[in-house]
């Protein structure tokens, strides 16, 4: 197949990228700000919020399937630049939208558990999303942008959008909680872990392994796709520790509250992922075999392999 990826620079768009090419399929990723060698995939460069942009990738790539990862996914710049977050998260998703379907590609649209308040935990794809940030408000408005290209209701030809949350490793080696953990425990340095936030990530490249088995299976329509445990973000960080070696008391336990931080978090955004299993043959969504391989990829080189991908 012939895909395309937006946003191929970011945790989730390069590992996609380079999971892709693992599977033989003919891959261009779409950069802006984060040039990139490409590693077995084209790269394009592009500002798609220009006028143009669009349709230009979608003419070079005659993509297959579109995996759209492109986003501004910074909190704190959500909140600083509502009008980037809203053209990025909200108006773009719908502009990529548009030009798969008059070209008959398949599309995954990437959204977030963010979408939730985090009241009740356990999401599943049927609970009324209520966001709490800028970041979260037009991430769940970049849905609706797709779902009105794509109607879900039609079962036989919506898009996926794929609510996720996801560790790795990435270009800068800073842009995943994993990582975070990781460079600051191997420096010695304390940090904090919250006791009271909740997640259900998946490992960047194993995520990327379940959307192209989703696009392969021919799904449609929204699902959630997480990790079949959720931790505590604290725990989270324990198990990096004890991963790789390092001193979990390094990991100071604190409560959201105690963070003072300067914009809202939802505190319980586990998933249900009941909806993906029983819709894919057996898949990796189990945590601790994603921990396992986050270990291995770090023992085989991997993340200096990414470093040498950036043009930086």
């Amino acid at each position: 197949m012939r895909i395309l990826v937006t946003g191929a620079s970011g945790l989730l768009g390069l590992n996609v990228a380079l999971e892709a090419v693992a599977e033989g399929h003919t891959v261009f990723g779409v950069v802006n700000a984060h040039p990139l060698r490409g590693d077995g995939f084209t790269v394009l460069v592009s500002d798609l919020l220009a006028p143009g942009e669009v349709e230009r990738v979608f003419e070079a790539a005659r993509p297959d399937w579109v995996i759209h990862c492109a986003a501004l996914a910074n909190l704190d710049a959500c909140e600083r630049d509502p009008d980037l977050a809203r053209g990025l998260n909200a108006a773009l998703p719908g502009r990529i939208a548009a030009a798969a379907k008059e070209r008959g590609a398949c599309l995954v649209h990437i959204s977030t558990d963010a979408v939730f308040d985090g009241q009740k935990g356990n999401y599943t794809e049927t609970d009324d999303p209520n966001p709490l940030s800028i970041y979260a408000h037009t991430k769940l408005a970049g849905e609706y942008t797709v779902e009105a290209v794509y109607p879900l209701a039609d079962r036989t030809s919506a898009a996926i959008i794929a609510r996720v949350n996801l560790f790795g490793w990435s270009l800068s080696g800073k842009r995943s909680l994993a990582e975070f953990f990781f460079n600051n425990l191997q420096a010695g340095k304390p940090m904090m872990g919250f006791t009271d936030v909740y997640f259900s990530p998946l490992l960047a490249n194993d995520l990327g392994k379940v959307l192209l088995t989703m696009m392969a299976e021919d799904l449609h329509g929204l699902y959630h796709v997480g990790s079949k445990e959720s931790l505590s973000k604290y725990d989270f960080g324990v198990k990096i520790a004890e991963k790789f070696g390092f001193d979990p008391a390094l990991i100071r336990p604190t409560s959201l509250a105690e963070a003072g931080l300067s914009v809202s978090r939802s505190p319980n955004l586990s998933l249900c992922v009941d909806k993906l299993i029983h819709s894919l043959p057996p898949v990796t969504l189990q945590l601790s075999t994603n921990l396992d391989r986050f270990y291995e990829l770090y023992q085989q080189g991997y993340p200096q392999k990414l470093r040498v991908m950036s043009k930086e």
